[in-house]
C-alpha cells in the first residue's frame, strides 16, 4: 500500500514538476531542437520573459490556498494539497476540491514525499541564485535580470538575438512614446499660454480703444473751450515783463508777440502757456501725479476700463477727472497756528480728547482729560502773532471729558461727554452749564446733535446703549440696546432719522430711529474695535479702528468700499474727521494723515514737534506721542482747507492745506 502510493505520488509528482511532462508538450509544439534545456526560455521569449518562471512556481502551488504547498499530501485521484488545506476541506465536504472523487474518510490522504522533496530543493536553488544576484552595494536587481539569471542556463545565441530585438523593438517604442508624450505637454502648456496672451491682448485692446476714446474726448473739450476763450483775449501791444511773460500793466489779461499770437485755430498748447501764476501749481500737481502714479491709474481702471467702453455717456471718466483733480489739489499741509491745551507745567496728563467749530466756524472748542473745555476764536488766533493764545472762555467739568460737539443750529450751545457718563449742556458765551443727564451708568465715550433737529442729540457708552436726548426734557427719550461697548455715534447730515455708531465688536450700525428694535445695516470688515464713525456723506460713512484701518461704506451696500492704509493705529483713539472730500485721521507716529476718498493711498502728512518743556527744553516722554484729536473747519460756502489736529502732550496745531 505505501509503495503504490510513493509510486501514485511520483508520478504525479513528476507531472507537476513539469520535467518530462513539459518535453512532451513542448516537442509537440513544435520546438526546433526539442532539448529540455532550452524550452523554458522559449516559453519565456513567447510570453514577454515573465510566465517561465511563474509556470514552474505554479506546479507547487497548492489548488486551494494557491501557495507555496507546505507538508504536501496526495489523494487516492492523484492530486496534492497542503496538508492543512486538505483537512480542512475535507471536514466541510467528503470530496476533492480538484476532481470532486469521493473521498470516504479523512484518512485516506497520504504525505507526498517526492513533492515535498521538490519543492524543499527548489526552494534552495532559488535561495542560491538570489544570493548570487546580490549587487556589492546590497540593492535586489530589477525583476527582469532576475528572470535572465534564473533562465541563462537555458539560453542560446538565437534565443538572445530574439531577446535583444524584442527589447530594441521596446526601447525603441517607449522612447517614440515619451517623445510624443512631451510634445503633447509642451503643445498643451503653449496652448494654453497662447489662450491666455490673446485673452492679455483682447483686454489691452479693450482698454486702448477706452483710452483713445477718452483722449478725444478730452481734446475736443479743450479745442472747444479754447475757441470760446481765445477769441475773448485782447490784441494788446508787447510790454516787457520781469518774469518771462508779456503782460499789460492795465489790464490783467497777457499780451502776446506778432509771431506768436493765438489765432482762432491755435494748438492747445499756446492756451496753456497764458496764465503764468499757474505754473508752481501745475508743477506741483504733476509732481504728486508722477508719485502716485501707480494708484491713479487703479483707479481709472477700476471706473473706465472696468466697465464697456461708452462713447456717448462719460460719467466715469468725469469722476475720475473730479477725483484726479481734487487728490492733486492740494501738496502740502502749512501750518498756522499754534497752541497748548493746558500751559500748567505740573499737568501730567494733556491728552486732547475732541475738537469742535461752532455754527459759524468763528471759534472752536478744545476738550480733554484736564477736565476742562477751552474756547478759542480763530479770527484772533490767525491774525497774532503772539507764542501763547489764550481761550476766550473756559469751562471745567468734575471729570475727564471724551467728547464735544456744538449745536449746527444755535450757536452758543455746546454738548459734552464725559468719563463718568454724564452728558452736559454748556453756554458757550457764559460757560454756564444749562442741563445734565446721568443715565449712563459707564463712561460716555461720545456725544453729537442731529444736524436736521437741533434739539436732539445721541450719546454712546461703555454701558452698551446709546441714548437720545431732547434740550427740553429731563430723561432721555429713547435708547437703543447695542450689546457692546459704544466708542462714537454720529447723526446723518441729509435725514433727522438715521444714524450710526462705532462699536468694540469691530463693528459700525446704522439705524433709522423710527425703528430701533434692529439695525438697518450692521457693516463688518474691521478685524478689532472701531474707534470712530463718522458721515463723508449722507450715502457714505467712513470709520476707524485700532486695527490701523479707515473703510469706507455705503449705506446701501453691506461691504467695504474702500480701506484706506498708511497711519498707525493700533492701541489709541486718534480721532477722525471729514469734510465730505477729505478724511483726516490721527495716526501713533506723532503725525497727521490725509486720504482722498476716491483713494487708498495716503495724500498728505503733517509730523508734530517734539514736546518742549517748561523751560524749553524737549520734554522726557516715553516716545509715545500720538495725534489724537482733529477737526475741520467747515464754511458755509463749501471753502474746508483748514483743519485743527491736537495730540497727547497738548500740543494744538491749526492746519492749513496748500
Amino acid at each position: 500500500m505505501g509503495s503504490g502510493s510513493s509510486s501514485s505520488g511520483s508520478s504525479s509528482s513528476c507531472s507537476s514538476d513539469g520535467a518530462s511532462g513539459s518535453s512532451s508538450g513542448a516537442a509537440g509544439r513544435g520546438s526546433p531542437r526539442g532539448g529540455r534545456r532550452k524550452r523554458p526560455a522559449q516559453a519565456a521569449i513567447r510570453d514577454g520573459l515573465v510566465n517561465s518562471y511563474e509556470d514552474k512556481v505554479k506546479d507547487f502551488l497548492c489548488p486551494i490556498c494557491f501557495d507555496t504547498m507546505e507538508e504536501a499530501y496526495i489523494t487516492k485521484c492523484g492530486h496534492s494539497f497542503c496538508g492543512k488545506c486538505i483537512r480542512r476541506s475535507l471536514e466541510e465536504t467528503n470530496r476533492c476540491p480538484n476532481c470532486r472523487y469521493l473521498i470516504e474518510h479523512p484518512t485516506h490522504i497520504f504525505p507526498n514525499f517526492l513533492l515535498n522533496e521538490l519543492i524543499l530543493k527548489q526552494r534552495q536553488r532559488l535561495k542560491e541564485k538570489r544570493i548570487k544576484m546580490e549587487q556589492p552595494s546590497g540593492q535586489q536587481w530589477h525583476p527582469i535580470q532576475e528572470l535572465l539569471v534564473l533562465e541563462q542556463d537555458g539560453l542560446e545565441l538565437a534565443d538572445v538575438n530574439r531577446i535583444l530585438e524584442l527589447l530594441t523593438e521596446k526601447k525603441m517604442r517607449l522612447e517614440a512614446e515619451s517623445t510624443v508624450a512631451q510634445h503633447q505637454l509642451l503643445i498643451e502648456f503653449l496652448q494654453q499660454v497662447q489662450r491666455g496672451k490673446q485673452a492679455q491682448l483682447d483686454q489691452l485692446s479693450k482698454e486702448l480703444s477706452v483710452l483713445q476714446g477718452d483722449m478725444r474726448h478730452v481734446e475736443e473739450l479743450m479745442q472747444k473751450q479754447h475757441e470760446a476763450v481765445v477769441p475773448q483775449v485782447p490784441q494788446l501791444p508787447e510790454t516787457p515783463s520781469t518774469s518771462g511773460c508779456l503782460v499789460d500793466s492795465d489790464h490783467p489779461f497777457p499780451a502776446f508777440t506778432d509771431s506768436a499770437r493765438v489765432s482762432r485755430h491755435a494748438s492747445v498748447s499756446h492756451v496753456k502757456r497764458l496764465p503764468c501764476h499757474g505754473t508752481d501749481s501745475m508743477a506741483a500737481r504733476r509732481r504728486k501725479l508722477s508719485a502716485h502714479f501707480d494708484g491713479l491709474e487703479r483707479c481709472y481702471s477700476a471706473r473706465r476700463l472696468s466697465s464697456p467702453p461708452d462713447e456717448d455717456k462719460r460719467g466715469e471718466l468725469e469722476e475720475f477727472q473730479d477725483c484726479l483733480a481734487k487728490f492733486t489739489r492740494y501738496s502740502s499741509v502749512r501750518p498756522l497756528a499754534t497752541l497748548s491745551y493746558t500751559s500748567d507745567i505740573y499737568n501730567g496728563s494733556s491728552i486732547v480728547s475732541s475738537i469742535d467749530f461752532d455754527r459759524d466756524c468763528d471759534y472752536f472748542a478744545v476738550a480733554g482729560v484736564t477736565k476742562k473745555i477751552k474756547v478759542f476764536e480763530y479770527g484772533t488766533l490767525i491774525r497774532d502773532a503772539v507764542d501763547i493764545h489764550y481761550p476766550v472762555i473756559e469751562m471745567t467739568c468734575d471729570s475727564k471729558i471724551s467728547c464735544i460737539s456744538w449745536s449746527k443750529y444755535h450757536k452758543g450751545i455746546l454738548a459734552s461727554s464725559d468719563y463718568e457718563g454724564s452728558v452736559i449742556l454748556w453756554d458757550g458765551f457764559t460757560g454756564q452749564r444749562t442741563k445734565v443727564f446721568q443715565e449712563h451708568e459707564q463712561r460716555c465715550w461720545s456725544v453729537d446733535f442731529n444736524l436736521m433737529d437741533p434739539e436732539i442729540l445721541a450719546s454712546g457708552s461703555d454701558d452698551t446703549k446709546v441714548k437720545l436726548w431732547s434740550t427740553h426734557m429731563n430723561a432721555s427719550v429713547a435708547c437703543i440696546e447695542a450689546n457692546t461697548n459704544v466708542c462714537c455715534v454720529k447723526f446723518s447730515p441729509t435725514s433727522r432719522y438715521h444714524l450710526a455708531f462705532a462699536c468694540a465688536d469691530h463693528c459700525v450700525h446704522y439705524y433709522d430711529l423710527r425703528n430701533t428694535e434692529l439695525p438697518v445695516t450692521v457693516f463688518k470688515g474691521h478685524r478689532r474695535a472701531v474707534s470712530y464713525a463718522k458721515f463723508v456723506s449722507g450715502e457714505e460713512i467712513v470709520s476707524a479702528s485700532i486695527d490701523g484701518q479707515l473703510k469706507l461704506w455705503s449705506v446701501n451696500k453691506p461691504r467695504c468700499t474702500r480701506s484706506f492704509r498708511g497711519h498707525v493705529n493700533e492701541r489709541t483713539f486718534g480721532g477722525l474727521a471729514t469734510n465730505g472730500d477729505y478724511v483726516a485721521c490721527g495716526s501713533e507716529d506723532n503725525s497727521l494723515y490725509v486720504y482722498y476718498k476716491g483713494l487708498s493711498e495716503v495724500s498728505l502728512t503733517f509730523k508734530f514737534d517734539v514736546a518742549k518743556g517748561a523751560l524749553g527744553k524737549e520734554s522726557e516722554g516715553d516716545g509715545r506721542e500720538f495725534v489724537s484729536a482733529v477737526c475741520w473747519r467747515l464754511l458755509p460756502d463749501g471753502d474746508s482747507n483748514v483743519l485743527v489736529a491736537a495730540n497727547n502732550q497738548g500740543t494744538i496745531k491749526v492746519l492749513e492745506l496748500v
